[in-house]
């Protein structure tokens, strides 16, 4: 069968399992929608929270960052997983105790103030809307190569489909997506991987693939590499040789350790990870759902830094002066004699996230550091068809870039590749099976959605629960929400259409690549939440005066911090104690907590309620099913 025809294959039974589940379990209340009834089995309650946890930027970018960045891409894989540690024995069974099921409402009601909760919801509308543009973006990036549509075509079909089963099935529907979605995720995450290892390194475990020896000899352009050399040892010789820094050598080790805090305690604060812990039983299942979580999680995670390394030999291996109609031919044999699948370069090309640019005219592909294209970011300008000739003598698609000014050493680099697109063409670049490469498109596409739809309900349930229900709409004799139960679930669904219409516009707009759109978002959720729950667990003192303060200081600096230095041209010499727009929500984290604190002292103590009931979460005895509203 041939690899388009697998690829709908694949793609269509996935959407048509996730479809059917999520009409199935179609939400027919607000507790349903917001926190699936409270009853999901701890198991497939951890295997969704693994699903919503490893989005787009872990299944699609992670690698890739780590492809390119070497050892300082360690500082995304230690703090995305040390913080779901930290989440997961610090705050969660809190949490989970105190039985408010969104992060505005647990601001709401332990600092007694509506204009704390309605911070929060902001606060969550932006650091969600931020996450979610890296997910859409995703989606974009998987259907732009595997159904050949052009990027923000493949945006909008995303929306479609998360519109379908997030609006129709609320949190039910999501959780129970969610676990297939784990489940082909992670079968396609493995596969590969696994023939990757064995081509690569001749082990079969990827996960050991990394401390393996090369199984080949390759030619980086330079010299050749030897067959028998640690695969580590490869990369640093390989990459030197073409101007590159050593794989393993670390770079600026102050903004390593800023980004792995910020995103540590990033995870920790992260809305759509803290509501799937009201989604079980008991505080007991809880506490075991992220157990299991974590097992889940650690199974992809392990696989990372093998994929990363083998894939950056690939590159090197199977595109290094190779001639480019080789690439884009169907049928054209290689030099080790086997036949390539044909198209892959050129159709990745049409999605614009992939260009050649014949620097000296020999019909052949360099590979070496520095930039193919004239771009702040290096990236192509593509000629458009309706004004001038679209395609070179070679088929490649022409650009209205300039060459860039200056040449690299040994040669110039003559290929653009995004590096959202590293763990999507690999098995491709390797010359894979059809069925392989139809099963990562059907895994990528699980990741992004699965993280988008948890994203958009956490939007849709702050504006509906939290800003409507208990700040709007709230009955200040009872303390009640004045909306009835079918109100309340309709504006849900309303807000979940809105927030997916501008997370459509942000996955076709985005403010940078997967992983760092949403290494931001992990930033502006350690500087705004992160404070203010540990404080609001752990200091009775605590009040409402400083958890706004607080809040508002977090973001604010974090935000424009990130604003300035991203978008509006910022100069990095001028970055605050040497802090890359990366890693600044840890200082962002720190000003959260001295605002806070000082604040907190300076004003009014909070009410002897609220100072026992901050009392009672701390006590480890067990505690009934989340609230209803």
């Amino acid at each position: 069968m041939d690899l388009q025809t697998l690829i709908y294959l694949f793609v269509g039974v996935s959407f048509a399992l996730y479809i059917f589940i999520a009409i199935w379990a179609k939400a027919a209340s607000t507790k349903d929608f917001y926190v699936a009834g409270g009853g999901v089995h701890p198991v497939a309650n951890g295997m969704a929270t693994a699903a919503d946890w490893m989005s787009a930027a872990s299944f699609i970018s992670l690698a890739g960052i780590i492809a390119y960045k070497g050892s300082d891409g360690g500082a995304y894989l230690m703090g995305w997983t040390g913080g779901y540690v930290l989440l997961a024995l610090l705050l969660a069974p809190y949490l989970r105790k105190f039985g408010k099921f969104t992060v505005p409402d647990f601001v709401g009601d332990r600092y007694h103030s509506d204009v704390a909760r309605t911070v929060a919801v902001i606060a969550v509308i932006f650091i969600s809307f931020t996450y979610v543009a890296g997910q859409m973006r995703g989606v974009g990036i998987v259907f732009s190569r595997f159904l050949q549509v052009d990027v923000n075509t493949g945006v909008i079909i995303g929306m479609v489909i998360v519109f379908i089963y997030a609006v129709l099935g609320g949190m039910k529907g999501i959780t129970y997506t969610q676990v297939a979605q784990y489940m082909v995720m992670i079968i396609a995450y493995l596969i590969p991987a696994i023939f990757l290892s064995l081509m690569v390194t001749d082990t079969f475990l990827p996960q050991m693939g990394i401390f393996g020896k090369l199984s080949f000899a390759f030619n980086d352009g330079v010299k050749e590499i030897p067959a028998g050399t640690y695969l580590m040892h490869a990369l640093d010789q390989s990459l030197v040789d073409l101007g590159f820094n050593e794989y393993t050598k670390p770079g600026n080790l102050w903004n390593m350790f800023m980004l792995t805090v910020a995103l540590m305690v990033g995870t920790a604060g992260l809305p759509h990870v803290i509501v799937r812990f009201f989604t079980v039983p008991r505080v007991k299942d809880a506490r075991i759902s992220a157990g299991w979580a974590l097992l889940f999680i650690a199974i992809l995670y392990t696989t990372v830094s093998s994929v990363a390394a083998f894939s950056r030999v690939n590159i090197i291996d199977r595109i290094q002066n190779v001639p480019y109609k080789q690439w884009v031919e169907e049928g054209v044999k290689q030099p080790d004699g086997r036949i390539n699948h044909g198209g892959w370069f050129r159709t990745w090309e049409k999605g614009g996230l992939l260009a050649w640019n014949d620097r000296n005219k020999d019909g052949r592909i360099q590979y070496a550091a520095g930039k193919a294209f004239d771009d702040p970011k290096g990236k192509p300008h593509f000629v458009d068809p309706e004004k001038g000739k679209a395609y070179g003598p070679d088929g490649h698609r022409l650009t209205t870039n300039p060459l860039p000014p200056e040449g690299h050493k040994p040669f110039d680099n003559e290929v653009y590749i995004d590096r959202d697109i590293i763990v999507l063409a690999n098995p491709e670049i390797a010359n894979l099976p059809n069925w392989v490469i139809a099963l990562i498109a059907a895994g990528g596409l699980a990741a992004a959605l699965s993280t988008a739809a948890g994203l958009l309900l956490v939007i849709s349930s702050s504006i509906s629960h939290d800003l409507l229900g208990q700040v709007l709409f709230k009955d200040k004799s009872t303390g009640k929400s004045k909306l009835t139960d079918k109100q309340e679930l309709f504006a849900a669904r309303l807000a979940a259409i809105a927030a997916i219409v501008v997370a459509g516009y942000l996955g076709i707009n985005p403010p940078g690549f997967v992983a760092q759109v949403v290494a931001f978002a992990f930033g502006l959720a350690a500087a705004s939440f992160f404070p203010t729950i540990i404080l609001g667990i752990f200091d009775k003192r605590m009040n409402k005066a400083g958890a706004i303060a607080g809040i508002s200081t977090g973001l604010i600096f974090t935000f424009g911090y990130i604003v300035y230095f991203v978008f509006m041209g910022g100069d990095p010499k001028d970055y605050l104690f040497g802090v890359a727009p990366v890693g600044i929500g840890t200082i962002g984290m720190v000003l959260h907590f001295i605002v806070a604190f000082i604040v907190s002292r300076m004003t009014e103590e909070p009410p002897a309620h609220i100072q026992e009931m901050v009392e009672n979460i701390r006590i480890p005895r067990g505690a009934g099913k989340a609230h209803d509203h």
